[in-house]
């Protein structure tokens, strides 16, 4: 007997039209076997072939209604999935945007009805808004993710986010300091407590929660002999200036940047999403307030948190010598606010810490950075354009771009080439002023 392919299509005594579409296998072993029923058997035979060509695409939904697009983001991938892989905060900073941006506008939609112009009208609301493409393109990258992995979990059929074309954002132009001006910044900050806070910054290129993360233990002395290492106060007190293994000369300063000091906000622990029982707004104000910690991350006290750099961020960098030295004074000073603080001080040993130990807050070092650059004379910039600054003074001085990238822990060559537009200005105005000493003598125009 043949086998009949088709599911066939009949009447009930509800005047509809009904069909079962059998699908694939529950869990529990039975067929997973779906009811079709419209007002017309042309609408049931439609809705049957789609179905039947899901289950071909292996890309049939998952029993049942659907959820809301609010219900999915929310309470689905931003509550348990994102976690698993993404940082707190920034899963934070995605709520943020899904809760102002994408829930008044598809929020009630099922998932599995919202087509491409339903995403295209939440980046024209947020357009009318006036919101920057940067910000319109962060969501979409935030729906993308999300409708990938629903689909994945056969909570929509296809991933309709793969039929909307991205937003496209212009790419920020860099303006970092120029060297005259990175002169002034390290001249005017040796007047102010920590100074060599921004002398690594200018010479390493390090982030701003990277430079703020450093701890004593992770600035090294290491032979290129032999490989051997020791710390860096170590190395100080001993007043070595060779190998003590090898005894080899070729010893050089090296920063381990493994860890990054980083300010998170606390959660409500009340409840897992509004309204929350507390009545509080914020999580920093709940009574049962908690800071989310991911594996391998350090407390340090308030919201700050030690975390290790994401990609390949956690790198080794040589330090100048003349940064050593700076180093050098630096603990020495902290060595005086040691004694003086006595049983008070914290021992959590980072090189940049208030005067009892405890680490910097990063807004704390943001109004450092601005007074510094009042000081200096220097136009305002941003505390990460220090960072722009270093990468564009070691691309014009020739340093090779696969080396800048290292050194910076940048993830791919092309974010290094963004800088190389900068540097080559850069190095063309350095070459001119050498021509100019050269080939010009004393008192020619």
């Amino acid at each position: 007997m043949a086998r009949r392919r088709y599911p066939p299509i009949t009447t009930g005594s509800d005047g509809l039209y009904h069909a079962w579409v059998v699908v694939g296998t529950k869990p529990n072993g039975r067929p997973d076997q779906r009811h079709v029923k419209r007002k017309t058997a042309t609408e049931v035979e439609d809705r049957v072939d789609e179905l039947l060509e899901q289950k071909r695409a292996g890309a049939v939904p998952r029993a049942g209604r659907g959820p809301t697009v609010q219900s999915w983001l929310l309470d689905t991938y931003l509550a348990t999935i994102a976690p698993g892989t993404i940082d707190p905060t920034t899963v934070q900073g995605y709520r943020s945007k899904v809760v102002n941006h994408v829930l008044p506008v598809i929020g009630a939609l099922r998932m599995d009805r919202v087509v491409a112009d339903n995403i295209d009208a939440v980046y024209a609301a947020m357009r009318r808004k006036g919101l920057a493409d940067a910000t319109v393109l962060q969501v979409h990258r935030i729906l993308a993710r999300a409708w990938k992995i629903a689909a994945r979990r056969r909570v929509v059929p296809r991933n309709v986010l793969v039929d909307v074309d991205p937003p496209t954002a212009k790419r920020k132009e860099m303006t970092p300091l120029t060297e005259d001006d990175a002169r002034a910044v390290l001249a005017a900050a040796e007047r102010r407590r920590n100074s060599a806070r921004w002398s690594v910054a200018l010479a390493l290129g390090t982030r701003q929660g990277e430079a703020l993360g450093l701890r004593w233990p992770y600035l090294l002395m290491e032979c290129d002999e032999c490989g051997a290492t020791v710390k860096l106060t170590d190395w100080w007190s001993a007043g070595r200036r060779r190998c003590r293994g090898c005894d080899s000369a070729d010893v050089g300063a090296v920063a381990r940047v493994w860890w990054q000091l980083h300010r998170r906000s606390h959660e409500h622990g009340c409840a897992e999403r509004a309204p929350w029982p507390c009545g509080r707004k914020r999580g920093g104000n709940c009574t049962a307030r908690r800071l989310p910690l991911r594996s391998g991350e350090i407390h340090v006290g308030g919201g700050l948190i030690l975390k290790e750099p994401k990609g390949k961020g956690k790198r080794t960098i040589p330090i100048p010598p003349e940064l050593v030295a700076a180093l050098h004074a630096h603990s020495e000073v902290q060595g005086l606010e040691r004694m003086m603080a006595e049983s008070a001080y914290a021992a959590h040993g980072f090189v940049f810490a208030d005067p009892l130990g405890e680490p910097i807050d990063p807004a704390r070092d943001w109004r450092d950075w601005k007074a510094v650059l009042a000081l200096a004379g220097v136009r305002d910039a941003r505390v990460h354009d220090g960072r722009h600054t270093a990468a564009t003074l070691l691309l014009a001085q020739g340093v090779d771009m696969r080396v800048v990238q290292e050194l910076l822990g940048h993830s791919t060559i092309k974010v290094t080439e963004g800088y190389t537009h900068v540097a080559s200005k850069l190095a063309r105005e350095a070459t001119q002023r050498m021509g100019r000493r050269l080939f010009h003598p004393p008192g020619t125009p």
